[in-house]
C-alpha cells in the first residue's frame, strides 16, 4: 500500500496501519469494524486511560515485574497521553466492543509504540510490547471501568463541582442585591402573597448548594477503582499489592483519593456507582432548568410580561423582529438538561446490563457519563457569568404590581376573618381597584390599619399581622 503504510500484526495475522499512526494492529481492526457514530473518546476519558497505564507501570517497577528502562519508558509516553499530546492516536468509535478493549487496546499500542521509539527503537518493532509490558497485570476488563471512574470523579472534583460553586456565589449576590426588593408571589401561575425577590434567588441558591451535596455525596462509590481485578475479577495474572499500589499512584497523579474496590467482582459486573453519580448530575441539571425557567417568566416582557426582572442583552434576538431580545443563555441551559435526561436514560439502562461477570456497556456509560458533566460544568458557569450576574430588577414596575395583587387579602385573614377578607379581594377585583381600599371603604379597618396590616414587606416575614401591633 506504499510508503503512507506499515504493516503490522497480532494474533489474527497482518494489517495495514498507517505509516505515522502510534497505534497498531488491534487498533486499526477496530477502526475498520466500528464505523457507527464518529465519536471518539474525549480528553478527559483519555487522559484517564494514560494516568491508568502511567500508575500500572509505576506499580509493575516497583514490583519488579518491569526493568526499570522500559518501565520509565511507559511512563514518558504515558504523560505525553495525559497530557493530551497524542489525542489525534485515539480513533476507535465509542460504540465498539462493549469491554471498550478496543480503546484499552488503543491505548496500549500508542503508549507501547510511543515508549519504543524514546529508547530509539522503530514503532511498529514491539521493542516495548502493548500486551506484555504496557498492559502487564491488566485485562481490558478493569482497566475501562478504573479509566471510567478516574474520569468521573476528576470532571466531577475539577469541573462540575467549581461550576456549581460559580452559580451559586452569582445567586448568593443577586440575593442580597435584591433582598430590598417586594414582588408577588405566584403559585400555580397565579398571584399569591408577597415575597422579596432576594429570597426567591436565596431558594436558587440553597437549590444549587444542595445539588453540590449530591454531587459529592457520590464521590466515595467513584473512587473505587476495578483495577486488579483482571478478567473476570479473580484478579489473575497480577501481584497481590498491584491494585493498592496503582491507586496510590492514581491519587497521587490526579491529586484525588482512589482506592481498591470493596469487591472486584462487583467492579466489573455492575455500574450501580455511575449510575448513581450520573442521577445527581440529571437531578442538578434538573434543578438548572428550573431556574432557568423562572428566571425567563421573571424576565419576560419587555412590556407584556412579567417583566420583573430586566435580562441582559446577549445577543439580537430575531432575525426578523428588530430590537427582539431573548434569554438565550437561560435557553440553552434549558437544552443541555434534555440533552443529560437523554444520556441518563442511556445511561441507567447500560448500568443495569451486562450479564454474569462482567457488564458491556462500559463505552457508552463512559461517553455519555463525560458529556454530561462537561454540559452541567459549562452550562452551569455560562449561566452564571452570562445571565444571572447580569440580571437586574425593575423595583418601580414590582412594586406597582404587588400593591395591585388581590392576595394581599391573605393578610386580613386574622384581623376581619376568612370570609370577609375573601369579599373585600371579590370586590377589589371586579371594581379594579385594590384591597387596601376596598377594606377601608367597607369600614372593616381604618386606613391607618390597612397600612399596617397590608404592608408588602412585612408579609415576607414569618408572623401575624393583625393591626393591633
Amino acid at each position: 500500500m506504499g510508503d503512507d503504510y506499515r504493516t503490522e500484526q497480532d494474533s489474527l495475522g497482518e494489517i495495514q496501519v498507517p505509516a505515522d499512526a502510534y497505534w497498531g494492529a488491534q487498533t486499526q481492526r477496530a477502526v475498520e469494524n466500528f464505523p457507527i457514530s464518529d465519536e471518539t473518546f474525549g480528553r478527559r476519558f483519555v487522559r484517564a486511560l494514560g494516568i491508568v497505564k502511567k500508575a500500572a507501570a509505576q506499580a509493575n517497577s516497583d514490583l519488579g515485574l518491569l526493568d526499570d528502562e522500559t518501565a520509565d519508558a511507559i511512563v514518558a509516553a504515558a504523560d505525553e497521553v495525559i497530557a493530551g499530546d497524542h489525542d489525534d492516536q485515539f480513533p476507535v468509535d465509542v460504540f465498539q466492543t462493549g469491554s471498550g478493549t478496543s480503546s484499552n487496546m488503543n491505548a496500549n499500542e500508542v503508549i507501547a509504540n510511543r515508549a519504543a521509539e524514546i529508547l530509539g527503537e522503530d514503532v511498529g518493532e514491539r521493542a516495548v510490547h502493548p500486551n506484555d509490558h504496557v498492559n502487564y497485570g491488566q485485562s481490558s476488563n478493569d482497566v475501562i471501568p478504573t479509566a471510567m471512574h478516574v474520569a468521573a470523579l476528576e470532571a466531577l472534583v475539577k469541573d462540575v463541582e467549581p461550576a456549581l460553586e460559580t452559580l451559586a456565589d452569582a445567586l448568593d449576590e443577586k440575593a442580597t442585591d435584591f433582598d430590598g426588593v417586594v414582588k408577588t408571589g405566584r403559585t400555580h401561575l397565579q398571584d399569591a402573597t408577597p415575597v422579596r425577590l432576594g429570597q426567591e434567588f436565596g431558594g436558587y441558591r440553597t437549590q444549587v448548594e444542595k445539588g453540590l451535596e449530591r454531587v459529592r455525596d457520590v464521590e466515595g462509590r467513584l473512587a473505587e477503582l476495578a483495577l486488579g481485578g483482571t478478567a473476570v475479577g479473580t484478579g489473575l495474572n497480577t501481584h497481590p499489592e498491584f491494585p493498592e499500589k496503582a491507586a496510590a499512584y492514581i491519587s497521587e497523579e490526579t491529586g484525588v483519593s482512589f482506592r481498591e474496590a470493596d469487591d472486584h467482582f462487583e467492579a466489573q459486573a455492575a455500574h450501580d456507582a455511575v449510575n448513581e453519580a450520573h442521577g445527581a448530575l440529571r437531578t442538578v441539571a434538573g434543578s438548572l432548568n428550573k431556574i432557568a425557567n423562572d428566571l425567563r417568566l421573571l424576565a419576560s416582557g419587555p412590556r407584556n410580561g412579567l417583566g420583573e426582572l430586566e435580562q441582559p442583552e446577549n445577543q439580537p434576538g430575531s432575525s426578523i423582529m428588530p430590537g427582539k431580545i431573548n434569554p438565550v443563555v437561560a435557553e440553552a441551559v434549558n437544552q443541555v438538561h434534555k440533552q443529560v435526561v437523554g444520556n441518563d436514560a442511556a445511561v441507567n439502562a447500560g448500568a443495569v446490563e451486562g450479564q454474569l461477570d462482567l457488564n458491556l456497556y462500559k463505552p457508552v456509560l463512559a461517553h455519555n457519563f463525560l458529556q454530561s458533566a462537561e454540559l452541567v460544568a459549562n452550562g452551569s458557569v455560562a449561566f452564571a457569568e452570562k445571565f444571572v450576574a447580569k440580571l437586574e430588577a425593575n423595583e418601580a414596575h414590582c412594586e406597582r404590581q404587588v400593591e395591585r395583587s388581590m392576595a394581599l387579602a391573605t393578610a386580613l385573614n386574622p384581623a376581619i376573618g376568612y370570609d370577609r377578607a375573601s369579599e373585600v379581594a371579590k370586590t377589589a377585583l371586579k371594581a379594579d381597584k385594590t384591597v387596601k381600599e376596598v377594606v377601608v371603604e367597607k369600614g372593616y379597618l381604618t386606613a391607618e390599619e390597612a397600612e399596617d396590616v397590608l404592608d408588602p414587606e412585612k408579609m415576607t416575614h414569618r408572623g401575624i399581622l393583625s393591626g393591633d401591633d
